[in-house]
């Protein structure tokens, strides 16, 4: 039986070359998903192993009041010169350090942010201020900074001067000895670019920018004089790391900062490192798993028709003394030999899906290091297991009804259609599952939170529907096939014909177009969905906005008071709003206010007054949203003590007298993102704001006069590389723009099964062309030309290619809109819109789809001879 199945699988390649082209894209997939998440793993701890590179012990300072975050190892603490930022880290710590036994060395730290103007004046990563790296060029013994590698130039050495890594000088067009404008936490500064290093910090590789100053300048910039964010210690050969550890943290004890050994330090990162890259891995498998699926109705049509085609074959097999058993493992053995042959294709396949993927992720926003492609032992190991599993399974039941066959009934009927097997328990099933599925799913439209809970209820729901249609889909063929009969009848009898042959073998039509349908199911529903979000996400953007501007600071460090009085006496603006924000407590219920100028706010803003207007708002006096009120009972004429707190929630306590506020509710608004829960005076909110700044200002131009106004609101500000200045439209791409590149990627993820869905109806196509031969040869002999075959088989081919995207699409629209009502609690202003226009090119791609399917089997239909096609079995 073995040399059997070898026979088969060499005298069928032919036909069984779209199955293994199936399974190599699939298992390609599966290996460069695997092999991609090894070499990410690799490249972080290599970045994170030269990061950590001869440091034994890390000390980092601890919170102190007026801190916003502890900062970690080589990273600093978070908060600006406005937020306070101490640290207990000085120079004479430092040498505390320095003179313990077994230490070898200390590398005193500081960090910031800092973001460049480029050469040509605009602001450089200005979007991702966070990624904008800076701190101090630390020169040893011989004038160099090891981590930091001179490329061109010089070290910086006076507060005049600065360098750059290489890949930021070339993004923002510097060269050595360039004047470099930048800024940390306000007005512009201007430095002397004296050298260009090079680094492999993967938060700068990953498109972030790297900054260097000398010690002195940084700390005056980043901290304050003499002190630092962290100290790495080096320990001297054979000292013992855990001890020393132990010595640095009680020096620490009175400091409140922290000392964590290299090795824990390690481990940690490592842990993490691990973490982050399974749940990509694990995400990207999932995008395998499906065209793995989709392989499967290929895999499965391809041995039911090569059975049916060798069932004489199989019949003498059976006369001749082979068991039943041992028909199976004959066909399991050829479904076997063919998913090893592409299982270790799309291996070797995988490995290019694994270097595009790195570039694929990386413009997407994802922060991934460079480094070498590693292939450990699992991931070809795992392909084989997975592309050979897959395989066997799929060919499994085929298998089964091979064995069934009677070996002297096929002998003496072996010209004749195999009998119709009724489809009654295959539509009883399928109208179960899918009547299970939508109940459901129709639950699920109820729900408005998108707990976890939710989310695994929806994702039952779709998988239930789904497995029903696809169990119903040779049900459905029938009246949808003959619905399209009627048009393709138009072109004569190849028309007709093509109608009839979809319509023979319902269960072949089905499995057919199912693999067409799970990927456009998938897709439709990612674009209905993707597309509501958006629709959601512009109008959140701008809602209850009517300025033409916003200018804000990117590292969120607010803007200064005078800001719009700054603006307002521009010519061509009408108004210019400041824009404050503080949270509160009222009637025991969490909110926030925004503080402004009412007299300027109206024009800058849209609002909706139910009771009172803005003219009512002033010091002591507020609007309230209607969703506020209706939260926390209050009406106009209401006064409340309103418990002021900081930005991040905590009440604040500097001065107790001012933590409460009287404030008189004078007026409701319908709730916008606007004005946020509650309306009063810049005044009353400002002491209370995160900075102590302005959030923004809302500019309105003058009629005619918007265009060009962005250069002069940032020349009347200072110019400083963090201003950002956005028009309606940029407001729109700030709120969309991350979810289009998304959207982009899981579209070409799930490319992948729509691909091998078309090559699924290829495949069908090709084998009913070898299991029709006489009755082409017949077709040929009784007068219809090649022509009119290349016809039949292109008809056939759209009529199961557009029944397949019709349920697809269908199924996705459905299953979107069901599953989107768990987003209107985050996302209020979301509905479920259909875009029409996609879903139209989807239909049309079903049709060039139909049509480039047929292509090869219409032309070997055409080419058949008719005497060798009428003579054949």
């Amino acid at each position: 039986m073995l040399r059997t199945a070898l026979r088969n699988v060499l005298a069928h390649k032919a036909r069984l070359m779209m199955t293994a082209l199936a399974v190599l894209l699939g298992v390609a997939f599966v290996s460069g998903t695997l092999v991609f998440g090894d070499t990410t793993a690799n490249a972080f701890r290599n970045a994170s192993t030269q990061s950590l590179k001869g440091v034994a012990v890390a000390v980092q300072a601890g919170e102190s009041p007026g801190d916003e975050a502890q900062a970690s190892p080589g990273a600093g603490t978070a908060a600006g010169k406005d937020g306070g930022r101490t640290s207990a880290l000085d120079a004479a710590l430092a040498q505390k350090i320095r003179a313990l036994p077994g230490v070898d060395s200390v590398r005193p730290t500081v960090n910031g942010q800092a973001t460049l103007a480029g050469k040509d004046g605009r602001p450089v990563n200005a979007d991702s201020s966070w990624q904008n790296l800076a701190t101090n060029y630390l020169p040893g013994k011989d004038g160099k900074d090891s981590h930091f590698p001179l490329r061109k130039g010089r070290a910086p050495a006076a507060e005049g001067e600065l360098a750059l890594d290489a890949t930021t000088a070339e993004k923002a067009g510097y060269r050595v000895g360039d004047t470099v404008r930048f800024a940390t936490d306000g007005p512009a500064l201007t430095k002397k670019l004296v050298g260009i290093v090079t680094t492999d910090d993967p938060r700068v590789t990953a498109g972030g920018t790297l900054t260097l100053f000398d010690t002195t300048t940084a700390q005056k910039l980043f901290l304050a004089p003499g002190r630092f964010d962290a100290i790495a210690v080096a320990a001297k050969p054979g000292a013992d790391e855990r001890a020393l550890t132990a010595q640095v943290q009680s020096l620490l004890l009175a400091k409140g900062a922290r000392a964590t050994s290299g090795a824990d330090l390690a481990a940690e990162q490592s842990r993490q490192i691990a973490e982050n890259t399974t749940r990509l891995t694990k995400a990207l498998l999932g995008f395998a798993g499906i065209a793995l699926f989709v392989g499967v109705f290929i895999i499965v049509n391809t041995f039911t028709m090569l059975i049916a085609q060798r069932s004489r074959e199989i019949a003498l097999l059976r006369a001749v003394g082979a068991s039943r058993r041992q028909v199976v493992r004959s066909v399991l053995i050829e479904a076997a030999l063919v998913g090893l042959g592409a299982s270790a294709a799309g291996f070797a396949l995988g490995l290019g899906i694994a270097t595009a993927l790195h570039p694929l992720l990386s413009t997407g926003g994802a922060e991934l290091p460079d480094g070498p492609l590693v292939v450990s032992p699992t991931a070809p190991l795992a392909s084989l297991a997975v592309g050979v599993a897959v395989t066997v399974l799929a060919a499994w039941l085929p298998s089964r009804r091979a064995a069934k066959i009677a070996p002297v009934a096929v002998l003496s009927s072996a010209g004749l259609a195999p009998p119709a097997r009724s489809l009654k328990v295959r539509t009883v099933l399928g109208t179960l599952l899918t009547g299970l599925g939508v109940a459901v799913m129709l639950y699920v439209s109820t729900l408005r939170t998108s707990k976890e809970t939710n989310l695994m209820t929806a994702m039952l729901g779709g998988a239930l529907t789904l497995c029903g249609m696809i169990v119903l889909a040779p049900l459905l063929s029938r009246p949808l096939i003959t619905l399209a009969g009627k048009v393709t009848a138009r072109f004569g009898v190849s028309g007709k014909l093509a109608k009839e042959n979809a319509l023979r073998n319902p269960r072949r039509t089905a499995a057919t177009s199912s693999a067409l349908m799970i990927g456009l199911t998938l897709i439709t529903g990612l674009a209905v969905g993707g597309y509501s979000t958006q629709r959601a996400l512009d109008e959140e953007a701008t809602q209850g906005l009517a300025a033409d501007y916003k200018v804000s600071n990117s590292a969120y460090r607010g803007l200064e008071t005078a800001a719009a009085d700054d603006i307002a006496e521009l010519p061509g603006v009408a108004a210019a709003a400041p824009v404050a924000s503080a949270n509160f407590d009222a009637q025991g219920v969490f909110a926030t206010i925004t503080g402004t100028d009412p007299k300027t706010f109206g024009r800058a803003a849209d609002l909706t007054f139910q009771a009172g207007s803005l003219r009512d708002v002033g010091p002591g006096r507020i609007a309230v949203s209607d969703q506020f009120a209706r939260q926390a009972g209050l009406h106009v004429g209401d006064t409340i003590d309103a418990d002021m707190h900081t930005g991040g929630g905590t009440p604040n306590t500097k001065n107790n007298k001012n933590n409460k506020k009287k404030l008189t509710v004078v007026a409701v608004y319908a709730k916008t993102r606007a004005a946020y829960d509650a309306l009063g005076a810049v005044a009353d909110v400002l002491p209370s704001a995160e900075t102590h700044k302005l959030d923004n200002v809302l500019v309105k131009a003058e009629p005619g006069k918007a265009a060009g106004l962005e250069q002069k609101i940032r020349q009347a500000l200072g110019n400083s590389p963090l201003l950002k200045v956005q028009t309606r439209e940029q407001l729109i791409k700030a709120g969309s723009g991350s979810m289009t590149t998304v959207l982009n990627m899981l579209y070409g993820l799930l490319a992948m099964a729509v691909v091998i869905a078309v090559l699924g109806v290829v495949n069908t196509l090709a084998m009913s062309v070898f299991e029709r031969t006489r009755e082409i040869g017949m077709l040929r002999a009784i007068g219809l030309d090649r022509s009119g075959i290349r016809q039949m088989v292109r008809l056939e081919s759209v009529v199961i290619s557009l029944f397949g995207a019709l349920l697809g699409i269908g199924t996705g629209t459905f299953l979107a809109w069901a599953a989107g009502s768990l987003t209107t609690a985050s996302m209020p202003l979301y509905e479920t819109v259909l875009p029409w226009a996609k879903l139209g090119l989807f239909l049309a791609l079903a049709l060039l789809i139909g049509v480039l399917a047929a292509i090869w089997p219409a032309r070997r239909a055409a080419r058949l001879n008719m005497l060798r096609a009428i003579q054949a079995h």
